[in-house]
């Protein structure tokens, strides 16, 4: 066993010295689980594998046991095999509905009230990039949703996985799991609108990093991620073809809020945003007003350069820091090393709105 996977840490290392490509298969058993799936980091402490349900898996290297070289090539499972996986793990409750792009788990009877407003929200992001030149990639893996009928089973769900939620949380994207869950609002005293804003808002991220807009286990500026997320909550963005005017585009409830933290707003606060992700960890509401003007001013006034820089920061290396000084330097390459001009510039577009 020990010469086993010495020479697969070897075949890992020397693969990842070369290239990522072309993938292999490794099997193995992990905490009692058989897994399939292709390393993306191996050394003699840690390793980072890819499952072939497009799970992350992060363990000590010593744990894996009964480790095997299964196949010189790697692919996800099709969306029947992980259909059947995703029937036998969520049970007769849920019933699980394939779109095109997404596997939704719903409670059965609910096709229509959740299916299509994944794969309609999918389309409709591919639609907004391909427009801008910036065209999205096919996903590697089918794209799996979670509607739990009640916020108690979600928070539970969530609780298993490693991503305690607490009442204040409607929903997430794991870029571990490569899910989305969420809880349906209405039948928990909430509205359907509620619902269609929390598919958006998840959707986009988990769309942003399956497409290559966002690179999966890449340092993504928190601002660069939640600004898109909070962009597509507008109608005029994740429907554009409906709603082409540029006051549809506008989020209206973050740029009340921005708008109302104007007389409070400290100067140069650009480089603080774009250099780390500490503002959200300080005040995340004003974060997430400030990460969306942002990231609307750039879409709007210029959405070549808007495009560039999502290109750049997707390109950086998986499971490598991002310093500030390198975050700084990546914003000020594409936008220019004036953010004191970019800064005046942004703050009169958005008094306009």
């Amino acid at each position: 066993m020990r010469f086993v996977l010495a020479s697969l840490l070897i075949l890992c290392s020397a693969a990842f010295a070369v290239a990522a490509e072309p993938r292999w298969t490794l099997s193995f058993t992990l905490d009692n689980q058989r897994i399939e799936g292709t390393p993306l980091d191996w050394t003699e402490q840690h390793a980072y594998l890819l499952s072939r349900d497009g799970r992350l898996y992060d363990f000590p290297t010593s744990q894996a046991k009964d480790a095997r070289k299964s196949s010189p090539n790697f692919r996800g499972y099709s969306a029947a095999e992980m259909r059947d996986r995703l029937s036998r793990e969520l049970g007769k409750a849920f019933e699980v509905t394939h779109t095109g792009h997404y596997l939704v788990a719903h409670p059965r009877g609910q096709k229509k009230d959740w299916a299509p407003r994944f794969e309609e929200m999918y389309q409709q992001f591919v639609h907004y990039f391909t427009i801008r030149g910036l065209a999205p990639k096919e996903p590697e893996f089918p794209l799996v949703a979670i509607v739990f009928p009640t916020q108690q089973d979600f928070q539970r769900y969530a609780a298993a996985e490693g991503s305690p939620m607490g009442t204040g949380y409607l929903g997430y994207y794991s870029g571990r799991s490569n899910r989305v869950a969420l809880f349906d609002q209405q039948g928990s005293g909430g509205s359907s609108n509620a619902n269609a804003d929390t598919v958006i808002h998840e959707v986009t991220h988990q769309t942003a990093y399956n497409t290559g807009v966002h690179r999966r286990f890449a340092a993504t500026p928190r601002w660069l991620a939640e600004g898109l997320g909070t962009m597509f909550e507008a109608r005029g963005v994740w429907n554009s073809r409906s709603y082409p005017k540029q006051t549809d585009r506008i989020n209206q409830g973050r740029l009340r809020d921005f708008k109302a933290g104007l007389s409070q707003r400290p100067k140069g606060l650009i480089a603080e945003l774009v250099s780390s992700d500490r503002y959200f960890e300080a005040d995340a509401a004003s974060a997430y007003c400030e990460a969306w003007a942002l990231s609307f001013y750039l879409a709007e006034k210029i959405p070549r350069k808007y495009c560039d820089y999502l290109s750049l920061t997707s390109r950086k290396a998986t499971f490598a820091d991002y310093p500030s000084a390198e975050r700084l330097k990546d914003f000020t390459t594409i936008f220019g090393a004036d953010l004191k001009l970019l800064e005046a510039q942004f703050l009169k577009f958005m008094s306009e709105l």
